[in-house]
């Protein structure tokens, strides 16, 4: 009997330690996913070679889609965007989500004051920058100056530039130049093609070349020169992207566009 006893103690031992072994865990090693997660992470990072390109990349959609609503080329939007607000590091910008620069004119909503041709001027303060681009394509398609623009072919960026320099967007006679130099250099006119798709037929200007072309000399004046050339003033400022009838000695206007030779 005694044995018996001996028996099933040692065997209830034997049996308490088998089941002790079996709920042993060993801690998982995290490290090797922890590792990937990191790489992961630093693959999906973009880098820019510079502020505009991030700018770029940040718009493109937003400019993509007010070209789709109100009919202005994204190249354009984005071009003016990098320049009116620096590449978006540009005070009213940063502070106000105002990336064109406009100015209050009316404006309900709340405000900044900054510098610019004048002293503390009321400029325009949105919540989002989107509010901006919003208001960037109202500016220009409810005012009847910029209304010629809208006729212009979506592809002719170049004419746009020009057109807005002329209807007075923009005080600065290289404005067009600047425009124009932004959308080949970063090639924003791609943005463009995306959303014409299949309708997008690349625009080539008239060459100078065709043109008939004039300098200006001492004594000149818009007036007279559009005399000489049967043309109007009105014409002549139309064609060169010229705002008022300043002219300075050595400079260049076209007098006889492709369409009339």
């Amino acid at each position: 009997m005694k044995r018996i006893i001996v028996i099933l103690c040692l065997g209830c031992v034997f049996f308490s330690c088998k089941s002790r072994k079996g709920i042993v865990t060993k801690k998982p090693n995290n490290t090797s996913n922890q590792i990937g997660n990191k790489k992961e992470e630093t693959n999906t990072t973009k880098v820019y070679a510079n502020n505009t390109e991030r700018y770029i990349d940040v718009h493109k959609v937003t400019a993509q889609q007010e070209m789709n609503l109100y009919g202005i080329p994204a190249s354009i939007t984005l071009a003016q965007g990098i320049l009116e607000s620096g590449s978006g590091n540009g005070r009213l910008s940063v502070e106000a989500n105002n990336h064109f620069g406009i100015k209050c004119h009316g404006w309900t909503g709340k405000k900044i004051y900054h510098d610019d041709d004048a002293e503390q001027e009321c400029f325009r303060k949105y919540k989002d920058a989107k509010y901006s681009f919003r208001d960037h394509s109202l500016f220009l398609s409810e005012r009847s100056r910029y209304s010629k623009l809208f006729k212009l072919k979506k592809e002719d960026y170049k004419g746009w530039a020009k057109g807005l320099k002329a209807a007075g967007y923009a005080t600065d006679k290289k404005y067009p130049q600047k425009l124009i130099s932004l959308i080949e250099r970063y090639k924003l006119h791609e943005f463009d093609k995306e959303v014409l798709g299949d309708s997008y037929v690349k625009y080539e200007s008239p060459s100078t070349q065709e043109r008939t072309i004039y300098t200006v000399v001492k004594g000149d004046t818009l007036y007279s020169i559009s005399r000489a050339y049967n043309i109007s003033v009105k014409e002549l400022q139309n064609i060169n992207g010229l705002s008022d009838t300043a002219l300075s000695i050595g400079q260049e206007l076209v007098v006889k566009p492709l369409s009339n030779n």
